[in-house]
């Protein structure tokens, strides 16, 4: 029975930090403060990506021949991690367009 109260009182514990967290969320876009890391990405990393992609490089390969040239990173590597978003985003981007394109609704 210990053990239940023990985990209930965990439960609102975490559930009270994370609406605490979207709260300040909200408070700093209302402020116009962005919320989250800086992109690293640019056009030429991404065009650089795609064209290893299309080369059949692994992720871990890519994220090592890319370089990330603006901000706090600059000069250092994305991580696969980095690289796996941006492709995915253009991805998911690209399917977007095209099936507004073709006239698809949803």
């Amino acid at each position: 029975m210990v053990f239940t109260v023990l985990a209930a009182l965990s439960g609102m514990e975490r559930e009270y930090i994370r609406d605490r967290t979207l709260e300040s969320h909200e408070s700093a876009r209302a402020r116009g403060k962005t919320v989250g890391g800086a992109a690293a990405a640019d056009e030429a990393m991404l065009s650089m990506a795609l064209h290893l992609r299309a080369n059949n490089h692994s992720l871990r390969d890519i994220a090592a021949r890319l370089v990330i040239t603006t901000g706090k990173k600059k000069g250092r590597h994305p991580s696969p991690a980095i690289v796996m978003r941006l492709l995915r985003d253009h991805d998911q981007q690209s399917a977007a367009l095209t099936h507004d394109a073709v006239g698809g609704h949803g």
